[in-house]
């Protein structure tokens, strides 16, 4: 039994501890500030309440873990990632913070344990997908990436319901995106060049939204005409969350939009998550292109039923989780998304999520 914390004991949280406890080989310990939230937890899960926000402190708690999964909001990424690094264990998380996954990396140098940061979805498994995709390629064009989750039932104007972190949507809408544009790296804003196309009859929208990438832009810094990340939704949504940020002056007042959007906007759990990334460039001296494409609906875990995006980010990083575990993966240091087959993902228990009938997996191989 390898004893793996989980900080933070939300919707993402909870879905990992569910996991963990429930694969038999884990002995999990969550973490959280709130009583109320930890009394949702998992009950084959042990439970901390206590402040997360003092490395410490964190530190003293996490004494013993092979392993700290951090699941908490993406202000405190800095935070408990110092806190895993003092107690000696291994660090993941799921931030798409650009500036928290920077001080992430400068804390895994001479570091003892492993550092895998932006393990989730986007960034995450939609990381591995691409580089995957790249690698058949000699001479790397164009490198487009597009991730939503959306809810089956849109019903209001913004054509939206809640399924995760309302800080990480408000953060990923406001802060600067990575790009590489005709060979440049650049930063490109949030919500902008729009575009529309078709999926199984529905049209969606997607525009630039931040951290996506993960650290992907680096990697293929000269390698690549064109790289970007844009999130999927379905149209007209752009255009209010533009009014709501610029015209109405709500990017410069998060804790308000934050307070609408939870009282104004349902939660869901019937959602679907897209995964779409497609590559071209030259393959045997010819210009082609490739796709990955993969939907992933709510379903059960553990009896209980679980958006896509729950399962979707829980099951990716629990897979890096097993990887790590078992050994097949470098043990100490910094470890990006693309150091991860995107084959052992769609092989391991807990990547299942994203291979339920194998189609992934044989696409992959």
């Amino acid at each position: 039994m390898r004893k793996a914390a989980v900080v933070g004991a939300g919707k993402i949280g909870s879905t990992i501890a569910s996991l963990l406890a429930g694969a038999g080989d884990y002995e999990v310990l969550v973490i959280d500030q709130s009583a109320e939230a930890l009394a949702g937890i998992d009950p084959r899960a042990r439970t901390a309440a206590m402040a997360i926000d003092d490395p410490a402190a964190l530190a003293k708690a996490l004494a013993g873990c092979f392993a700290v999964v951090n699941a908490a909001p993406y202000h405190l990424t800095t935070v408990v990632a110092q806190a895993a690094k003092t107690a000696g264990a291994h660090y993941l998380d799921l931030t798409e913070d650009v500036a928290a996954s920077r001080v992430v990396r400068d804390l895994a140098k001479q570091s003892k344990t492993a550092f895998i940061p932006q393990c989730g979805l986007a960034p995450g498994f939609i990381t591995i997908a691409a580089w995957d995709l790249c690698k058949h390629f000699e001479e790397l064009h164009d490198v487009r990436l597009r991730v939503g989750a959306l809810p089956r039932y849109p019903s209001n104007a913004l054509n939206y319901n809640l399924t995760w972190s309302t800080d990480g949507v408000i953060n990923e809408y406001c802060e600067p995106c990575e790009a590489i544009v005709e060979g440049r790296l650049r930063e490109v804003p949030a919500l902008e060049e729009c575009e529309e196309f078709s999926l199984d009859g529905v049209t969606y929208e997607a525009f630039n939204t931040s951290g996506g990438l993960g650290t992907l832009c680096q990697t293929l810094d000269g390698k690549v005409r064109n790289l970007n990340y844009r999130t999927i939704r379905y149209p007209g949504h752009a255009a209010i969350m533009k009014a709501l940020l610029n015209d109405l002056g709500l990017r410069n007042r998060r804790p308000l939009l934050k307070d609408i959007l939870e009282n104004a906007v349902p939660a869901t759990l019937q959602d679907v998550v897209i995964v779409f990334v497609t590559v071209s460039g030259l393959k045997d001296g010819r210009l082609m292109q490739e796709t990955y494409v993969n939907k992933v609906f709510a379903q059960p875990v553990a009896g209980e039923m679980k958006s896509a995006i729950q399962i979707t980010t829980a099951g990716a990083v629990c897979a890096v989780l097993d990887l790590l575990a078992e050994g097949r993966l470098p043990q100490t240091g910094f470890i990006r998304q693309e150091d991860i087959p995107l084959a052992d993902i769609l092989g391991n228990r807990f990547g299942r999520f994203y291979a339920p009938d194998q189609q992934a997996l044989r696409a992959a191989e």
